[in-house]
């Protein structure tokens, strides 16, 4: 039989076609009936999780969402998303959603951060009570969330395999977000926080075998950001805007949310990925 020489048993990647895949991951979307968490679900389902929780405020947008991911043609046999409706801005419900999730999973190994609200107003108007819930949805249920769900996520989570927290932040926690008469003060300093905060949990659950990474996403169509385009101009302005010319797509997001979630960024924490395509930069070269 031939010798393999040094240089192709270094050529040969170990199981390399499966080093993008979640096969059999349980995981936990908050904010995901809807626009980029209901993206990232569907991702992780095609790319073979078997479980996707799914919360988000309203009972019945969370009913919605899981009857179309369960429709999905090409997710792997058995798996399934599963509606848990649980408001995030409130620590009873994040622990009510907990012990939920908990009843039918005794792990989480993913879980995607991604609830979030804005607000828009002029310096002069900007209120204290939107600035409150915008900063306590952003930021302190994040926190909240990672740590109820802290046990879960250490169960079966190892150096070989970490469980994964992600975090959703935006392009307005790096550069400068949304001024003028819809200013965005909350939301930006909210995103900018949060990108920290995910930094440091990053520090503080290595040692638990728990990766935390962030996302700042630019300009994606959705339900929230939609009446911010509109105002910026429109969707064409805004992508023409962009260095790549075009806006966030759904596959853009998710495939992210994928990549950090599997072994193929097995040695990836304490980073911010943004998928903006080259906006902020262009922004800054104005």
């Amino acid at each position: 039989m031939p010798s393999t020489t040094e240089a192709e048993a270094q050529v040969a990647l170990k199981e390399f076609d499966s080093i993008f895949s979640v096969k059999g991951k349980v995981a936990v979307v908050t904010g995901g009936s809807r626009g980029l968490g209901l993206h990232a679900a569907s991702g992780l389902l095609q790319a073979g999780a078997s479980k996707v929780y799914i919360t988000s405020r309203k009972a019945k947008a969370c009913e919605e969402a899981v009857a179309a991911l369960n429709a999905l043609p090409n997710k792997a046999a058995g798996a399934k998303a599963i509606s848990v409706p649980a408001d995030s801005s409130k620590i009873s419900e994040i622990e009510a959603l907990v012990k939920e999730v908990s009843k039918t999973t005794d792990h989480v190994d993913i879980l995607l951060a991604n609830a979030g609200a804005t607000w828009g107003a002029s310096f002069e108007k900007h209120p204290e009570s939107a600035f409150s819930k915008v900063m306590d949805l952003n930021v302190k249920s994040v926190f909240y969330t990672v740590q109820k769900f802290g046990p879960l996520l250490e169960k079966n989570a190892s150096q070989r395999d970490p469980s994964r927290v992600i975090i959703t932040g935006s392009v307005a926690g790096i550069g400068t977000g949304t001024i003028g008469e819809n200013a965005t003060f909350g939301y930006s300093a909210s995103k900018a926080a949060v990108l920290h905060l995910a930094r440091n949990l990053a520090m503080e659950l290595a040692s638990k075998h728990i990766l935390v990474n962030s996302i700042a996403p630019g300009f994606f169509p959705s339900k929230m950001a939609n009446g911010l385009m509109e105002m910026m101009g429109g969707q064409e302005n805004l992508a023409s805007l962009v260095p790549n010319g075009k806006l966030g797509e759904p596959e853009d997001f998710a495939a992210t949310v994928v990549f950090l979630s599997s072994r193929a960024a097995n040695h990836i924490n304490a980073t911010t990925t943004v998928i903006d395509g080259g906006s902020i930069w262009a922004r800054s070269s104005l």
